[in-house]
């Protein structure tokens, strides 16, 4: 009972504190990467548990570490959270480390958890997540299936009080997405036309060899949800993108970037919306698949060459493919631009189209009525304050959905037709079939 009474004041001091800040400060939002609030004591600060603390889960468990004080660590390879647990900048000595992370959803004086793990884990535990009362930030791609996204969707209809942030990060870089974004939707390119999304082709490789898992791996735990097959070391960790087992491939590992980009700038981001057709003939994998699943299990079976071409209700074509530069094109009426991590390139941009047109609130509109600012320093503001983060659970579906059905058409290699309003595959029951996958017995859903 005690934790209980200490976590809810802790939230409320937050809250209190933030908004004080708010009304005192001559600037429009509270800094909240100064140290003054870095450093408040440990009874005012969020209390966060980070479930996966690999190669990812690190970074992000340093930056989280900026807004509150971690904990507790949480890995089924206990290198990985042992090191997290002795990092200075994360666990420092003091943070509990486990293998299994109901323990860490278990703690009443959790409340936020970061969830990096494989992506055939993300939805699993991000609705126990939910149910134990804590704010959610996971990695992308948020789920695996379609049928995911559904889950998660009622979920977080039923908690509207608790906050999940998504980490695609690419939508607080103001000076390449953010500024074609806003140049798409001020209507300075004209009527949209195309989109086409470079996300880079799989790697291929294998066959790989039969193993014995490391003794600091439970390779039983990290398999969880998926079907129970050998260890072979470039299935897991880092390696795990490239089996539709655990993940997408490219079509979620960057689709789930610029993929976002490309909907969020077409408004094609909402409840109902998105493509309406996938044409997955123009794709290949690296190894070869009979109706729609891998023949051999030891290489990497995700598409390394593809151009998937998506149509959308509106009559906007978006080509989803391996084979152009990695980023965004979008082709107007009126002009081009091309956005990446590192440019953001066109006339229109070399011309200035926008001046004038992108300013502080124009990035406030596009942060949900927040002040622009880092990545994460939105989520945690979010907490303190409410509202909608920038990188919302809702949109990100949208995305998913997207990607999902890419990969499906690609595994096919043939057109599906999408109703996104009932959110079914018309007239193909096989393809339908791809839609969602049966947990491994005893790793089933919490029920929402």
């Amino acid at each position: 009972m005690k934790k209980n009474v200490q976590k809810t004041n802790r939230r409320e001091f937050v809250k209190v504190t933030s908004a004080a800040a708010l009304g005192a400060a001559a600037v429009p939002y509270f800094p909240w990467t100064q140290s003054a609030f870095a450093n408040r004591s440990a009874n005012d600060r969020p209390r966060i548990g980070c479930i996966g603390v690999g190669s990812m889960g690190t970074g992000d468990a340093r930056e989280h570490a900026r807004f509150g004080d971690i904990v507790a660590v949480c890995d089924v390879d206990s290198r990985h959270a042992e090191a997290a647990k002795n990092d200075e900048n994360i666990g420092k000595g003091t943070a509990d480390a486990y293998g299994d992370y109901r323990k860490v959803l278990d703690r009443a004086d959790v409340d936020v958890v970061s969830i990096v793990t494989p992506d055939h884990w993300h939805v699993k535990i991000a609705l126990e997540a939910l149910a134990a009362g804590k704010h959610v930030f996971c990695q992308k791609p948020l789920s695996l299936t379609v049928e995911e996204n559904q889950l998660i969707r009622r979920a977080c209809d039923r908690y509207k009080n608790l906050v999940f942030f998504i980490g695609t990060q690419q939508r607080s870089q103001r000076d390449q997405f953010l500024r074609a974004i806003n140049m798409v939707h001020k209507g300075l390119l004209g009527p949209i036309k195309k989109v086409t999304v470079g996300i880079n082709g799989s790697p291929t490789g294998g066959p790989f060899p039969v193993e014995t898992p490391p003794e600091h791996l439970d390779w039983n735990a990290w398999l969880g949800p998926a079907p129970l097959v050998d260890y072979r070391e470039r299935r897991c960790h880092y390696e795990f993108r490239w089996w539709y087992e655990y993940s997408g491939g490219k079509f979620t590992d960057w689709g789930a970037h610029h993929v976002d980009i490309a909907q969020w700038a077409l408004n094609e981001n909402s409840l109902g919306t998105g493509p309406i057709e996938f044409d997955g003939t123009d794709s290949k994998h690296p190894v070869e698949y009979v109706d729609g699943y891998p023949v051999v299990d030891d290489c990497y079976n995700t598409s390394h060459d593809f151009a998937i071409q998506c149509k959308f209700a509106s009559g906007v074509e978006m080509v989803i493919d391996s084979r152009s530069d990695n980023g965004v094109l979008f082709e107007g009426e009126k002009g081009r631009i091309f956005v990446n991590r590192s440019k953001v390139t066109g006339r229109p941009i070399e011309e200035n189209w926008d001046e004038g047109q992108f300013g502080d609130e124009d990035l406030v509109n596009l942060y949900k009525g927040k002040p622009f600012e880092g990545h994460k320093a939105n989520f945690y503001r979010c907490i303190a304050e409410g509202g909608f983060p920038v990188s919302d659970v809702y949109s990100h579906l949208q995305v998913m959905n997207t990607c999902h059905l890419a990969a499906i058409a690609a595994r096919l290699g043939r057109k599906i037709k999408w109703d996104p309003r009932a959110e079914k595959i018309i007239g193909d029951d096989q393809a339908a079939s791809f839609l969602a996958r049966d947990p491994r017995e005893g790793f089933e859903y919490l029920k929402t």
